[in-house]
């Protein structure tokens, strides 16, 4: 059973940091693709970052390239996404998601989600 747990959510000022991480469980991060979505108040969700290590390819949507960091541990399973100079914009339910191939760009056909973790950055 493919299972996604996720942790790191919390509430920052604008201008801080906060570290995502997500422990994937049911397969290995040699076969699939794995990244970040969020869901904004009111908005649809939308791809931050994807990461397929098998593929050495890396994708950050342009509101949050230079600021953050996807990064994989695969002895551990694990994906993780360093936050750096947080926006108010930033806040959101952040996702962890992972599929086969994975599409950051649309929210669609993406099979596995985590639950989500609350990130709140106050101005």
């Amino acid at each position: 059973e493919v299972q996604l747990v996720e942790s790191g959510g919390g509430l920052v000022q604008a201008g801080g940091s906060l570290r995502l991480s997500c422990a994937a469980f049911g397969f290995t991060l040699d076969d699939y693709a794995i990244g970040w979505f969020r869901q904004a108040p009111g908005k649809d969700r939308e791809g931050v970052s994807c990461i397929s290590t098998s593929a050495g390819a890396t994708f950050y949507d342009y509101s949050v390239k230079g600021r953050f960091t996807i990064s994989t541990d695969n002895a551990k399973n694990a994906v993780y996404l360093q936050m750096n100079n947080l926006k108010p914009e930033d806040t959101a339910v952040y996702y962890c998601v992972a599929d086969l191939l994975l599409d950051c760009g649309s929210s669609e056909s993406i099979r596995y989600w985590g639950q989500g973790t609350q990130v709140t950055v106050s101005s």
